[in-house]
C-alpha cells in the first residue's frame, strides 16, 4: 500500500512539474497578447468621402495628375489597404473596400446610422472612452456667455442604431469594428494650394474602435508630421498612411490585452 502511495504521489509531483514548466514557458506577456489579439476578427469601415478634409490637393494634383475625385478615392482606398496590412497578420481582417459590389449596400446602411460627436480627444496612457460633455453656459452681466474650451477635439463615431453593429458582426463574423472618421491633410503655416510653399504638414485621422456589444475599447486621433516636398500619393499611402495604421493598430493590441 506505501508503495502504490509513493507512485501516485510521484505521478502527482511530476504533474506538477510539468504544469510549472508549462507556466514558465509559457510566461511573459508576448504570447499571452497575441493570444488575446488573433481570437479577434476585425472590420475596416471607411471614412464617408465627405470626411476627407485635404488642404494639398492642388499640390498632388500637380504631381499626379488625378482629378479631385480620384484622389480622395485613392487616399481612401490606400488608407485601408494599409490598415489591413498592418491588421492581417495580427487577426482576421475584413476590409469593405475589398470588393464595393458585395459591401456596397452594407456601406450605405453603416452611413445612414453613423453620428459624429467632436469630442476631446483621449489619453492614450490611461483610455477611457471620451463621454458627452455639457455646454457650460453661465450669466455675467445679464448675458449668457458660453465658456470656450481650448482642449484638442477628434470626430468620434457614434451608432445611432443598435442594430447595426450585431448584423454586421453576423453576416461578416467579425467581433471588432474600425470606423476611420475623417482624414485632415493640413498644410501648417502655409496657404493651401502652395507649391512653392515649405511650410511643415501633418496627416490627422480621426477613428473608433468597437466591439461587437458596441463598446468603446478605443478611439481619438494619430498623427504624422508629412514633408513638404511629398506629393505623390504612392509615397504618401505607403509611407505616412502606414505610420498611421502602425499607430492605431498598436493601440489596438494594447486595449484588447489589457481588458
Amino acid at each position: 500500500m506505501n508503495h502504490k502511495i509513493l507512485i501516485l504521489l510521484s505521478f502527482v509531483l511530476f504533474a506538477f512539474h510539468l504544469q510549472a514548466q508549462d507556466k514558465t514557458i509559457g510566461s511573459g506577456n508576448k504570447p499571452t497578447g497575441k493570444e488575446a489579439v488573433s481570437k479577434h476578427k476585425i472590420m475596416i469601415i471607411p471614412f464617408e468621402n465627405r470626411m476627407y478634409l485635404s488642404e494639398i490637393d492642388f499640390m498632388i494634383n500637380k504631381e499626379s495628375k488625378l482629378t479631385a475625385k480620384q484622389i480622395k478615392a485613392t487616399m481612401r482606398d490606400g488608407l485601408n489597404e494599409q490598415f489591413y496590412k498592418k491588421l492581417k497578420p495580427k487577426m482576421p481582417v475584413v476590409d469593405l473596400l475589398e470588393d464595393t459590389t458585395k459591401t456596397k449596400k452594407d456601406l450605405a446602411d453603416i452611413y445612414q446610422y453613423l453620428g459624429y460627436d467632436y469630442q476631446k480627444v483621449p489619453n492614450q496612457d490611461n483610455y477611457k472612452p471620451p463621454v458627452k460633455e455639457k455646454d457650460e453656459k453661465t450669466i455675467k452681466n445679464g448675458q449668457l456667455v458660453v465658456e470656450s474650451n481650448s482642449d484638442a477635439r477628434f470626430m468620434n463615431a457614434k451608432l445611432k442604431n443598435a442594430t447595426l453593429v450585431p448584423y454586421l458582426g453576423g453576416k461578416y463574423k467579425t467581433d471588432l469594428f474600425l470606423f476611420i472618421n475623417e482624414l485632415d491633410i493640413k498644410a501648417l503655416n502655409g496657404i493651401p494650394g502652395d507649391v512653392t510653399s515649405t511650410s511643415s504638414r501633418k496627416i490627422v485621422l480621426h477613428y473608433t474602435v468597437y466591439t461587437l456589444d458596441a463598446k468603446e475599447i478605443n478611439s481619438g486621433i494619430a498623427e504624422v508630421n508629412l514633408p513638404s516636398n511629398v506629393n505623390n500619393p504612392t509615397k504618401i499611402i505607403n509611407t505616412y498612411f502606414a505610420q498611421l495604421a502602425e499607430i492605431v493598430v498598436a493601440r489596438i493590441e494594447k486595449a484588447l490585452i489589457t481588458k
